[in-house]
């Protein structure tokens, strides 16, 4: 495909910024997907969410070191005084929203990996907001309601789909993002019936798999967009979109902003 030639890459990548805002007691950042290593003691409780899926290696509230994998959609807390290593070779979007003074959120145990649609439709809401550089949002409202989630949830069991099996589907879609893929293949890459796919699926992720698929499409498109002079026309196809109008409307129904506004931000 000529976009991905060396010739029209960038040279050097520049990644996409950290987009922060601060509201009352509340910063609240969309942190791009890259590659990081981190290592801190939390000064104040952080709630997180994972927009895509993300491997690497990690130690939070511990001094072991070990692999993780967050799952796409999954709520994370660290509290305050928590130490957090943490280190991925390609990372993934992530929104964190810190309380950076006041009194701490409840709760002393880090977690990562929860499932919850109220806090996924918080999550997906303020993306938006800050990709469209929005300051006249309720940010402190939506704080807080993300923060409830964090207090009042429990665990969601992954069933079928675990971390390894994430793994094999996000290469398996990845390869073949630039045509059609449906619910069939991915259930038979890991040796499910369709129906049972499409139920552990949901509730390992809060998504259904058609959804996920689209969201994958939308994730390489902005890589693409980051890190090559394509126009966006090419960038469409690559990505499994039918046109530019198609990802145009995919963009501005999953992000609030059109691939244009988003890439000469």
């Amino acid at each position: 495909m000529p976009f991905m030639s060396h010739q029209n890459r960038q040279q050097p990548t520049l990644p996409e910024p950290v987009r922060r805002i601060e509201a009352g007691p509340w910063a609240i950042e969309l942190l791009p997907g890259s590659a990081y290593a981190t290592r801190y003691v939390a000064s104040q409780s952080a709630i997180g969410f994972a927009f895509d899926s993300q491997r690497g290696l990690h130690a939070i509230g511990s001094d072991r070191v070990h692999p993780f994998e967050a799952m796409p959609n999954g709520l994370a807390f660290v509290p305050m005084g928590c130490d957090v290593f943490s280190e991925s070779p390609q990372g993934g979007e992530y929104l964190r929203v810190i309380r950076t003074y006041a009194t701490a959120l409840a709760g002393t145990q880090p977690f990562n990996n929860r499932i919850d649609r109220q806090a996924m439709i918080l999550a997906h809401r303020m993306r938006g907001a800050l990709l469209r550089a929005s300051v006249v949002d309720d940010w402190e409202t939506w704080a807080i309601a993300l923060a409830e989630r964090v207090t009042g949830t429990t665990a969601s069991p992954h069933g079928a789909i675990s971390g390894n099996r994430m793994r094999l589907l996000d290469e398996f879609i990845d390869a073949g993002l630039d045509g059609p893929l449906g619910v069939s293949a991915m259930a038979q890459l890991l040796g499910l019936s369709e129906g049972y796919f499409m139920r552990a699926f949901k509730n390992a992720t809060g998504k259904s798999p058609h959804s996920y698929l689209i969201d994958r499409r939308l994730s390489k498109a902005r890589a693409l967009m980051r890190d090559s002079t394509a126009g966006l026309s090419a960038i469409a196809l690559a990505c499994g979109f039918s046109s530019q109008a198609h990802m145009t409307t995919v963009f501005k129904q999953r992000l609030g902003v059109s691939p244009g506004a988003l890439r000469s931000c």
